[in-house]
Protein backbone atom coordinates (compact mmCIF):
# COMPACT_ATOMS: atom_id res chain seq x y z
CA UNK A 1 0.00 0.00 0.00
CA UNK A 2 1.23 3.34 -0.87
CA UNK A 3 0.71 6.50 1.23
CA UNK A 4 0.68 9.81 0.06
CA UNK A 5 3.26 11.91 1.64
CA UNK A 6 1.21 14.75 2.86
CA UNK A 7 -1.37 11.96 4.04
CA UNK A 8 -2.50 13.79 7.56
CA UNK A 9 -2.99 17.21 5.56
CA UNK A 10 -5.02 15.43 3.54
CA UNK A 11 -7.21 14.82 6.05
CA UNK A 12 -7.22 18.00 7.72
CA UNK A 13 -8.32 19.76 4.59
CA UNK A 14 -10.92 17.35 3.32
CA UNK A 15 -12.54 17.37 7.14
CA UNK A 16 -11.73 21.03 7.78
CA UNK A 17 -9.93 19.59 11.08
CA UNK A 18 -13.25 17.94 12.56
CA UNK A 19 -11.02 15.00 12.54
CA UNK A 20 -9.15 16.09 14.87
CA UNK A 21 -11.90 17.09 17.18
CA UNK A 22 -13.62 14.44 17.17
CA UNK A 23 -11.27 12.09 17.91
CA UNK A 24 -10.38 14.06 21.03
CA UNK A 25 -13.65 12.88 21.84
CA UNK A 26 -13.06 9.22 21.51
CA UNK A 27 -9.87 9.63 23.47
CA UNK A 28 -11.81 10.78 26.76
CA UNK A 29 -14.24 7.70 26.53
CA UNK A 30 -11.33 5.00 26.07
CA UNK A 31 -9.71 6.89 29.22
CA UNK A 32 -13.17 7.67 31.11
CA UNK A 33 -12.82 4.21 33.25
CA UNK A 34 -8.87 4.98 34.06
CA UNK A 35 -7.71 2.46 31.59
CA UNK A 36 -4.50 0.27 31.84
CA UNK A 37 -3.73 -0.78 28.51
CA UNK A 38 -5.26 0.43 25.80
CA UNK A 39 -5.04 -0.43 21.72
CA UNK A 40 -5.37 1.86 18.73
CA UNK A 41 -6.73 -0.91 16.56
CA UNK A 42 -5.35 -0.26 12.68
CA UNK A 43 -3.71 2.97 13.93
CA UNK A 44 -3.03 4.18 10.42
CA UNK A 45 -0.28 6.98 11.18
CA UNK A 46 -0.58 6.96 14.88
CA UNK A 47 -2.94 10.03 15.63
CA UNK A 48 -5.19 8.33 18.03
CA UNK A 49 -2.48 6.29 19.91
CA UNK A 50 -0.14 9.21 19.89
CA UNK A 51 -3.65 11.35 21.61
CA UNK A 52 -3.81 8.25 23.58
CA UNK A 53 -0.03 8.75 24.95
CA UNK A 54 -0.53 12.00 25.82
CA UNK A 55 -3.42 12.64 27.75
CA UNK A 56 -3.25 8.91 29.42
CA UNK A 57 -1.67 8.22 33.01
CA UNK A 58 2.23 7.34 33.13
CA UNK A 59 1.52 3.79 33.85
CA UNK A 60 -1.00 3.25 31.20
CA UNK A 61 0.01 1.01 28.44
CA UNK A 62 -0.45 1.75 25.02
CA UNK A 63 -0.23 -0.16 21.22
CA UNK A 64 -0.99 0.39 18.28
CA UNK A 65 -1.65 -2.06 15.69
CA UNK A 66 -1.70 -1.38 11.58
CA UNK A 67 -1.47 -4.01 8.66
CA UNK A 68 -0.01 -1.55 6.38
CA UNK A 69 3.95 -1.40 6.91
CA UNK A 70 3.99 2.47 5.45
CA UNK A 71 1.27 3.51 7.44
CA UNK A 72 3.45 2.34 10.31
CA UNK A 73 6.57 3.66 9.65
CA UNK A 74 4.98 7.39 9.20
CA UNK A 75 3.32 6.72 12.85
CA UNK A 76 7.12 5.74 14.18
CA UNK A 77 8.74 8.98 12.37
CA UNK A 78 5.67 11.34 13.99
CA UNK A 79 6.32 9.92 17.35
CA UNK A 80 9.95 10.44 17.16
CA UNK A 81 9.61 13.65 16.09
CA UNK A 82 7.08 14.25 18.97
CA UNK A 83 9.57 12.60 21.59
CA UNK A 84 7.27 9.86 22.44
CA UNK A 85 9.04 6.85 22.91
CA UNK A 86 6.49 4.17 24.98
CA UNK A 87 3.72 3.65 22.16
CA UNK A 88 4.25 -0.39 20.60
CA UNK A 89 3.62 0.40 17.09
CA UNK A 90 2.98 -3.08 15.75
CA UNK A 91 2.42 -4.79 12.45
CA UNK A 92 -0.66 -7.09 12.61
CA UNK A 93 -3.83 -8.42 11.43
CA UNK A 94 -6.82 -7.07 12.95
CA UNK A 95 -8.48 -10.48 12.19
CA UNK A 96 -5.62 -12.57 14.22
CA UNK A 97 -3.89 -9.82 16.18
CA UNK A 98 -0.80 -10.70 18.45
CA UNK A 99 -1.87 -10.11 22.01
CA UNK A 100 -3.64 -12.36 24.49
CA UNK A 101 -6.96 -12.59 25.68
CA UNK A 102 -8.48 -10.29 28.07
CA UNK A 103 -5.52 -8.37 27.32
CA UNK A 104 -6.73 -4.58 27.00
CA UNK A 105 -9.18 -2.49 29.28
CA UNK A 106 -9.87 -0.60 25.77
CA UNK A 107 -9.90 -0.47 22.02
CA UNK A 108 -9.99 2.14 19.82
CA UNK A 109 -10.25 3.04 16.39
CA UNK A 110 -10.60 6.24 14.23
CA UNK A 111 -11.65 6.08 10.60
CA UNK A 112 -10.83 2.68 9.99
CA UNK A 113 -14.18 0.61 11.52
CA UNK A 114 -15.36 1.69 7.65
CA UNK A 115 -13.01 -0.76 6.33
CA UNK A 116 -13.82 -3.42 8.86
CA UNK A 117 -17.33 -3.06 8.42
CA UNK A 118 -17.84 -2.23 5.20
CA UNK A 119 -18.64 -5.24 2.58
CA UNK A 120 -16.53 -6.77 4.19
CA UNK A 121 -16.54 -10.69 4.65
CA UNK A 122 -14.25 -10.78 7.64
CA UNK A 123 -16.46 -8.78 9.62
CA UNK A 124 -17.10 -10.70 12.05
CA UNK A 125 -13.63 -12.01 12.39
CA UNK A 126 -13.02 -8.38 13.63
CA UNK A 127 -15.69 -8.13 15.88
CA UNK A 128 -14.66 -11.84 17.21
CA UNK A 129 -10.75 -10.91 18.15
CA UNK A 130 -11.65 -7.30 19.50
CA UNK A 131 -13.71 -9.25 22.03
CA UNK A 132 -11.19 -11.59 22.98
CA UNK A 133 -8.58 -9.56 23.49
CA UNK A 134 -10.37 -7.38 25.73
CA UNK A 135 -11.11 -7.80 29.57
CA UNK A 136 -14.63 -8.36 30.60
CA UNK A 137 -15.97 -4.99 31.31
CA UNK A 138 -13.70 -3.59 28.56
CA UNK A 139 -14.83 -0.94 25.84
CA UNK A 140 -14.86 -0.74 22.04
CA UNK A 141 -14.82 2.95 21.45
CA UNK A 142 -14.98 3.48 17.76
CA UNK A 143 -15.00 7.04 15.63
CA UNK A 144 -16.46 6.89 11.89
CA UNK A 145 -18.17 8.97 9.15
CA UNK A 146 -22.30 7.93 9.70
CA UNK A 147 -25.44 8.85 8.02
CA UNK A 148 -27.18 12.51 9.18
CA UNK A 149 -30.94 11.68 10.33
CA UNK A 150 -31.74 15.18 8.60
CA UNK A 151 -32.77 13.72 4.77
CA UNK A 152 -31.45 17.71 3.72
CA UNK A 153 -28.54 17.29 5.43
CA UNK A 154 -27.69 13.74 4.36
CA UNK A 155 -27.88 14.84 0.45
CA UNK A 156 -25.58 17.93 1.11
CA UNK A 157 -22.67 15.36 2.87
CA UNK A 158 -23.32 13.26 0.07
CA UNK A 159 -22.74 15.49 -2.79
CA UNK A 160 -19.88 16.86 -0.79
CA UNK A 161 -17.94 13.20 -0.89
CA UNK A 162 -18.52 12.94 -4.08
CA UNK A 163 -17.89 16.14 -6.36
CA UNK A 164 -15.67 17.59 -3.33
CA UNK A 165 -13.50 15.00 -1.47
CA UNK A 166 -13.34 12.28 -3.92
CA UNK A 167 -11.95 14.64 -7.01
CA UNK A 168 -9.78 17.08 -4.67
CA UNK A 169 -8.63 13.92 -2.70
CA UNK A 170 -7.77 12.19 -5.52
CA UNK A 171 -6.11 14.95 -7.41
CA UNK A 172 -3.89 16.03 -4.29
CA UNK A 173 -2.85 12.52 -3.56
CA UNK A 174 -2.35 10.85 -6.81
CA UNK A 175 -4.73 8.08 -5.84
CA UNK A 176 -7.76 8.73 -7.04
CA UNK A 177 -9.29 5.40 -6.70
CA UNK A 178 -8.36 5.41 -2.76
CA UNK A 179 -10.90 9.03 -2.39
CA UNK A 180 -13.85 7.45 -5.05
CA UNK A 181 -14.01 4.42 -2.47
CA UNK A 182 -13.44 6.37 0.58
CA UNK A 183 -16.71 8.59 -0.71
CA UNK A 184 -18.76 5.33 -1.86
CA UNK A 185 -18.52 4.24 1.24
CA UNK A 186 -19.20 6.81 3.27
CA UNK A 187 -22.09 7.64 1.25
CA UNK A 188 -23.15 4.31 1.54
CA UNK A 189 -22.39 3.40 4.90
CA UNK A 190 -24.70 2.20 7.74
CA UNK A 191 -26.83 4.31 9.78
CA UNK A 192 -26.11 4.85 13.88
CA UNK A 193 -28.92 2.36 14.35
CA UNK A 194 -27.95 -0.18 11.90
CA UNK A 195 -24.43 -0.21 13.07
CA UNK A 196 -25.92 -0.53 16.70
CA UNK A 197 -28.05 -3.91 15.56
CA UNK A 198 -24.96 -5.11 13.90
CA UNK A 199 -22.89 -4.70 17.30
CA UNK A 200 -25.10 -6.16 19.25
CA UNK A 201 -25.07 -9.06 17.20
CA UNK A 202 -21.53 -9.20 17.21
CA UNK A 203 -21.68 -10.00 21.36
CA UNK A 204 -21.24 -6.77 22.75
CA UNK A 205 -23.52 -6.67 26.04
CA UNK A 206 -23.75 -2.74 25.72
CA UNK A 207 -23.67 -0.39 22.72
CA UNK A 208 -24.46 3.49 22.91
CA UNK A 209 -23.89 6.17 19.98
CA UNK A 210 -23.21 9.75 19.78
CA UNK A 211 -24.08 11.80 16.54
CA UNK A 212 -21.24 14.14 15.86
CA UNK A 213 -22.42 17.64 13.23
CA UNK A 214 -25.03 16.48 13.24
CA UNK A 215 -24.51 13.31 12.01
CA UNK A 216 -22.18 13.05 9.31
CA UNK A 217 -19.81 11.06 12.00
CA UNK A 218 -20.70 9.09 14.71
CA UNK A 219 -18.64 7.98 18.42
CA UNK A 220 -20.13 4.43 19.04
CA UNK A 221 -19.22 3.08 23.19
CA UNK A 222 -19.62 -0.63 23.21
CA UNK A 223 -18.90 -2.84 26.21
CA UNK A 224 -17.87 -6.45 26.41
Amino acid sequence: MSVPPKYDLLNRILTLRFDENWRKKATRQLLSNNPKRLLDLCTGTGDLALRLRKNAGPDAEIFALDFSQPMLELARVKAAKRKVKDVDFRFGDAADMPYEDAFFDGVGIAYAFRNLTYKNPDTNKFFAEILRVLRPGGQFVAVETSQPDNPLLRKLYHAQMKYVTAPIGGLLSGDKAAYKYLADSASDFYTPTEMKKILLKAGFSKVSYRQLMGGVAALWTCLK
